[in-house]
């Protein structure tokens, strides 16, 4: 199972076909993440296809802890020579969390464990 970074999102939405195979799957994220999607889809697109895509998915989302929070930042820090945005941060900390691979296309953590890192 995976933890969809908005990157991804995003991808499957344009209908990138190396994310194809991801289709199947029930998104599972933060409610950040839907944020983000929510902030791409309106800048790509408009206002009315950006709530279409949020209302169309039937997200699994998982709830951020105060330990998240905490382990994000200290992932972020420990990472600092690369430019991860904090969403992302705490995707990843959540994914390890509950023992599911980040799904994303970000080129800052392609070599990085736990990551399943796809164009």
């Amino acid at each position: 199972m995976y933890f969809f970074d908005s990157y991804a999102l995003i991808e499957i939405i344009r209908g990138n076909f190396s994310y194809e195979k991801y289709k199947v799957e029930v998104p599972t994220c933060t409610i950040l993440n839907l944020f983000e999607l929510h902030q791409a889809l309106v800048r790509e697109f408009n206002k009315q296809t950006a709530d279409y895509w949020i209302k169309r998915f039937n997200y699994n989302l998982i709830e951020i802890t105060k330990e998240d929070a905490i382990n994000a930042s200290d992932f972020k820090f420990a990472n600092k020579d690369k430019k991860l945005s904090t969403v992302d941060c705490i995707g990843y900390v959540v994914a390890i969390k509950n023992k599911l691979k980040f799904l994303t296309g970000d080129k800052e953590f392609a070599e990085i464990d736990n990551v399943e890192y796809i164009k």
